[in-house]
């Protein structure tokens, strides 16, 4: 048994299949885990979710933003763009068995041997493992209730900014939304920004720092995420594993092997 993660697909399913062929990826016996964004600016959406839904318990999956921004697009609280290329899928008589699927899927994953822990853009420093666990588990539930709209209406601001123990109701699952699927800097005080996505040494400004460089309440975990392309998977720390390396943007698409520690891409096909 091998469990491999992929960073973020973005529906480059050509791309996808054919790092799951290198490695002999076989849904029997392993596991493939995906860091979130299976869907938008790559050519096939539908190819992707398809495929992980017929994956069933050989897949664990996070949300991305662009998984919950598709939600938001299905119950017409948002127009799709045309750059995210997405009309096959909601063409689909599959969508709305897609996007049922889509809602039960998490904003974290735990490997709790290997003390490892998945999420899409990474988690605050500030927050321990009964944290991590309890905020995206309020999240997960609320995605599921019959009323889902409202939060994923909710969730188009930056604020609050700030984690505190305070945040009731919407504003907490707002946090929790923003800091696991959109976080790349946070100021010296822990606030999240939302302005600067260039790699760590272009960023000019001295009072914003990568989340992953802040001491964290996680340092003897294994963090597995993706979101940020312009980091092309390279973190200078040994338990920080980055695996977007912008195959959309017409890079390539990465895995990692858990269990070889060994990294295996895929150049852009088309």
């Amino acid at each position: 048994m091998a469990n491999y993660f992929v960073g973020d697909i973005q529906g480059c399913n050509q791309e996808l299949q054919s790092l799951l062929a290198k490695v002999d990826f076989n849904p029997s016996k392993d596991t493939l885990w995906a860091v979130g964004d299976l869907v938008a600016r790559g050519p096939d959406s539908l190819k992707v979710l398809n495929f992980f839904e017929s994956l069933d318990g050989a897949a664990r999956v996070v949300l991305g933003n662009h998984d919950l921004h598709l939600l938001a697009i299905y119950n017409g609280l948002k127009r799709p763009k045309a750059s995210d290329k997405l009309e096959k899928l909601l063409a689909s008589e599959r969508l709305p068995t897609l996007i049922g699927w889509l809602r039960q899927q998490p904003l974290m994953q735990e490997l709790p041997e290997h003390k490892l822990i998945m999420t899409h853009a990474g988690v605050p420093p500030q927050w321990d493992l009964p944290t991590l666990r309890a905020e995206a588990a309020a999240v997960h539930m609320a995605l599921q209730q019959a009323n889902y709209c409202e939060l994923l209406a909710f969730m188009y601001t930056e604020t609050p900014e700030a984690w505190s123990e305070n945040l009731q109701g919407k504003l907490r699952l707002r946090y929790c939304i923003d800091a696991l699927t959109r976080m790349r800097y946070l100021h010296s005080d822990g606030r999240l920004d939302f302005k600067c996505k260039t790699p760590p040494e272009d960023c000019k400004e001295p009072d914003l720092h990568p989340w992953f460089e802040l001491p964290s309440c996680l340092e003897d975990h294994t963090l597995v995420f993706g979101h940020w392309a312009a980091l092309m998977g390279k973190v200078n720390r040994e338990r920080r594993i980055a695996l977007d390396t912008g195959c959309c943007w017409g890079e390539h698409l990465t895995l990692w092997h858990l269990e070889n520690r060994e990294k295996i891409s895929q150049k852009r096909m088309k």
